[in-house]
């Protein structure tokens, strides 16, 4: 396993880590004119990244799918809200559910890479940069096929909506690991699909209609003492799965 890793590290990681920023620090002077600031400017669009882990970690506009774009959404809105107000406080709590969902997804993941093994490395294979890009995968259908079966034969992921992108990129790292077909296996002992019968877990699915309903009532300002009795009535439905 060791040495598997680091020929991973060594041929895959480059392009997926510090490849992925190849195109844009192209774009960049050589030398910044604010080397703190710059470096500041990296570590925060790192620490957003591993704080938000976007579905679909290269759209940087995130709009392609609708959870990334409703999250997004939710973060601009409370940029724009007066902090300590009814409606930052709700903004903040709608953002903290869908990060929570997104870091039970990753936890699960965690779990099954420290099953096989991986306890040292599996916080880096399950790390997917802004510049993850679909042209440097090795072995993309093949990756995308066992997204679909994680999708639809286990319960690691718990919404009905196409799975993450970002998790078509660690598959694809554990395909030339050659884990991925020990990781299908232990997902589905670990983590079965659940019958349509089963009672669903409250707080585990997000309502992202009325999240974006909330955006937009933030956006109009309507964000003080004068909604909170309807957004008290909302917040009952707030994890109701759609």
């Amino acid at each position: 396993m060791g040495s598997a890793f680091k020929r991973f590290c060594m041929q895959f990681c480059c392009c997926c880590c510090a490849g992925d920023t190849d195109d844009e620090d192209e774009k960049q002077p050589l030398v910044p004119q604010d080397p703190l600031e710059y470096f500041n400017r990296e570590v925060q669009k790192r620490r957003d990244e591993e704080t938000n882990l976007w579905s679909t970690p290269g759209d940087r506009s995130h709009s392609e799918r609708d959870d990334d774009r409703v999250l997004y959404s939710l973060l601009q809105a409370r940029t724009k809200t007066r902090m300590g107000s009814t409606g930052y406080r709700r903004l903040s709590v709608d953002i903290e559910a869908m990060r929570d969902t997104r870091r039970e997804v990753r936890e699960k993941w965690k779990q099954i890479l420290e099953n096989l093994g991986f306890m040292a490395e599996a916080d880096s294979l399950l790390t997917v940069s802004a510049g993850a890009s679909h042209d440097r995968m090795r072995n993309a259908p093949a990756a995308r096929a066992m997204l679909q079966a994680l999708h639809t034969e286990t319960s690691v992921f718990y919404s009905r909506e196409p799975p993450p992108e970002r998790y078509l990129f660690i598959l694809d790292r554990l395909i030339y690991l050659d884990i991925a077909e020990d990781f299908l296996a232990k997902a589905k002992r670990f983590y079965p699909p659940n019958d349509d019968s089963d009672e669903e877990v409250p707080g585990l699915s997000i309502n992202l209609p009325l999240l974006l309903a909330r955006v937009e009532q933030a956006m109009n300002g309507r964000d003080d003492e004068d909604g909170e009795d309807q957004s008290e009535k909302e917040d009952g439905n707030l994890s109701d799965r759609s």
